[in-house]
């Protein structure tokens, strides 16, 4: 499986049977290039133009919006139903959290999550591999909240995303607070990006890792 972060909580995610893009975004709202990328699945956490580009997304793709269980290509998707506030979503509407099961391994997306996980949704996804998980604050959890909810899902893989870039639109992003932030929160400063993640089920160790995307 190969993971590269296309921005933002965009991630292209290329397994044997299936490409997935997820949270695709509209480059005229969030400042940066949307790149040509094709998929057999596209998954949108709330409808959002930071997160629902599906037109930037071409081949014969099947779009995942909500709730529910799917299956699509021997990819196994479960959306669960969040907020993204911490006012049962009176401020910014629902967030969908989605969990993959792809060649072995099993991802999370976190979306736009701006509460702390509830009990049940905790249970669905504990034992997660691969944790994708906003850090930004002001429209997401933040640092400090993203690291309670680390603890508590011990995944093995930690992928942060939704946090402040240089050519971003600042009029619109700039109270995002960046990737600096939360690698100290979580003693990791110095960690050094990389532009794809290749990984198989056997090469997933025990350890958290942190893994910063390009």
């Amino acid at each position: 499986m190969d993971i590269t972060h296309i921005g933002h909580a965009s991630f292209k995610i290329r397994g044997k049977k299936a490409t997935i893009v997820t949270d695709p975004f509209n480059p005229s709202f969030v400042g940066l290039k949307f790149p040509k990328v094709e998929a057999e699945i596209v998954t949108v956490s709330h409808s959002h133009d930071d997160h629902n580009y599906i037109e930037g997304v071409t081949g014969d793709k099947r779009i995942v919006e909500g709730p529910g269980e799917y299956e699509i290509l021997g990819v196994k998707i479960i959306g669960l139903s969040s907020f993204h506030d911490e006012n049962e979503g009176r401020d910014r509407g629902k967030n969908t959290i989605y969990h993959f099961e792809m060649d072995n391994i099993r991802i999370t997306h976190l979306g736009d999550l701006g509460q702390q996980l509830t009990d049940a949704t905790e249970e669905i996804l504990n034992g997660t591999d691969i944790l994708m998980i906003p850090i930004g604050g002001f429209y997401t959890i933040n640092s400090q909240q993203a690291s309670q909810i680390i603890t508590k899902l011990e995944p093995s893989i930690i992928i942060p995303m939704h946090y402040l870039t240089k050519d971003m639109n600042q009029e619109k992003f700039g109270k995002l607070d960046s990737v600096s932030i939360f690698l100290k929160e979580m003693g990791k400063e110095g960690i050094v990006s990389i532009p794809k993640l290749s990984i198989t089920k056997e090469k997933i160790g025990a350890e958290p890792t942190i893994i910063v995307l390009d």
